[in-house]
Formats: structure tokens, C-alpha cells, sequence
């Protein structure tokens, strides 16, 4: 375990951490450096180690906090800072650090949410948000999944994805259309955290066959949710983002930070 010495000169005092019968072990220490606060310090939470030691683990307070979120979609910049605004919070896109982008990997969402969020904590030396999602459709069993963003080609538009989407369940029966968003969402508090939090959530609908709606982006046009026979493109935003499968996981997240 590292000296008291170590966390004098590494990081800021925050508060006592006691060990089992309430002997002191150390004071706690909550580092300063590259985690994007402007307002305070964050507090020190103990953790459990093999063998009975405690060390100071950082939990960082949702308000005051610059995050990079590692996409260069700018409606999911749009959507998480317009979720995110009243706390506080400002979401800067990776775009502002680096136009290097992660390589996506893995073979879930989840997989891939990790290692673009250590990617963008690495460039930017702040906290990270990644979000990894995309669309799943039973009759293509599961397609494009992981491969939504880039689903007509490496550079294909929103409109090309769609369009190719639509093409490949032009035969498939309207009772046999249905599908989900998913989303994972990744949180890194520096590039290195071997404890990345992750959240995920999924929206239920089924796909039609004429676009509708002006709002959204993506799949959102053809993406109709039964209980309201709208598409997520003639939601509000307000409206999508309380219901929407980034929301879900957005709110989890939330919890998850702001708990002790």
C-alpha cells in the first residue's frame, strides 16, 4: 500500500477514512489533477482490499464537471448536453481535443463504449462519456447492431443507412418488424480507470416503411413506438429525451456518481 507520504504529495486532502473497530488508518485524498472540476475537490470513498487494507477511491460530484463525450455525432452531443445542462454539466465533443477516432473493436456495445470512452479520457486528460448504440432488428437477427452507425458503408450518411435498412426488410412482415434501441454508456474517470462504470438500456418499437417525422436522427424516422403510433423522429425533444434507451442509461449513470 502506498506511504502517507505518497498521498500528501499526490493528492488533496479530503476526509479520515477509519479502518474496522475505528483505529485511523490515514487521512483520505482526492486527486486534483486532470478530472475536469472547476467548482471543488471530489470526495474520497473507501474500498476493501484483499488482506483488510483500505485505499481512497474517487467518486466524482455530477455538478461542476467538464466531461468529453468520445463521439463525433453531434445529435448525441445534442441529446446528452440538453439531458445533462441542468446539472451543471458541460459535455465537450472529442472533436475539441482530436479528430483521432477510437477503433471499434470489440462485439458488443459495451465492449466498445469502454474503449472509446479510455480513448477519449487518454486525448482530452478528463473524465470521458462513451456511448456506443445502435439498432437491432429481430427478422436480421439483430442487425445491424454494433454496425449501425455504418451500416451502408464506412461513410454512409443517416439517409444511406436508413434507406439500406429499409431495403433489407422490404419482405419481411409487418407483425415480424420489431426491434430496439440499445445503448451503452461508459464513464471513465481518467484513461487508465480499471473501473469504468457502465450502464445500458433498450427501447422497444418496431420499423415501418415510410419515414416520418423531422425531429431525431438515425433509424429514428422509421422507428415507431406502438403505445403512442408516433416515431421517434415526431417526438419532442423533451419527449425523447425522457423515454429514449441514451436517457435510460444516462439516468442509471447518474445514479451511479452521484451515490456514495
Amino acid at each position: 500500500m502506498p506511504s502517507a507520504s505518497y498521498w500528501q504529495s499526490n493528492w488533496k486532502p479530503c476526509r479520515r477514512i477509519e479502518c474496522e473497530g475505528g483505529s485511523p488508518q490515514a487521512t483520505g485524498y482526492s486527486q486534483s489533477t486532470a478530472i475536469g472540476l472547476r467548482l471543488k475537490p471530489v470526495d474520497c470513498v473507501q474500498r476493501q482490499f484483499s488482506g483488510g487494507s483500505l485505499l481512497p477511491v474517487v467518486r466524482l460530484p455530477i455538478a461542476s464537471m467538464r466531461i468529453v463525450l468520445a463521439t463525433s455525432n453531434p445529435g448525441k452531443v445534442r441529446e446528452l448536453q440538453e439531458m445533462l445542462q441542468s446539472r451543471g454539466v458541460e459535455i465537450l465533443p472529442q472533436s475539441a481535443f482530436t479528430q483521432e477516432s477510437a477503433e471499434e473493436t470489440g462485439l458488443s456495445f459495451v465492449e466498445n463504449a469502454i474503449l472509446k470512452a479510455r480513448h477519449a479520457a487518454r486525448l482530452s486528460g478528463l473524465p470521458a462519456i462513451a456511448d456506443d448504440s445502435g439498432i437491432e432488428v429481430d427478422a436480421l437477427q439483430g442487425a445491424p447492431g454494433i454496425y449501425s452507425a455504418r451500416y451502408a458503408g464506412v461513410r454512409a450518411t443517416d439517409e444511406q443507412n436508413l434507406r439500406k435498412l429499409l431495403d433489407e426488410i422490404r419482405n419481411v412482415p409487418t407483425q415480424q418488424r420489431t426491434a430496439r434501441y440499445q445503448c451503452a454508456l461508459a464513464f471513465m474517470r481518467w484513461a487508465l480507470d480499471p473501473s469504468p462504470i457502465v450502464c445500458q438500456a433498450s427501447w422497444e418499437g418496431v420499423l415501418i416503411d415510410t419515414p416520418r417525422g423531422a425531429g431525431g436522427f438515425g433509424y429514428d424516422p422509421i422507428f415507431e413506438l406502438p403505445d403512442r403510433r408516433l416515431t421517434v423522429a415526431e417526438l419532442t425533444p423533451s419527449e425523447k429525451n425522457l423515454l429514449s434507451h441514451r436517457a435510460q442509461a444516462l439516468r442509471e449513470l447518474i445514479g451511479k456518481l452521484a451515490s456514495p
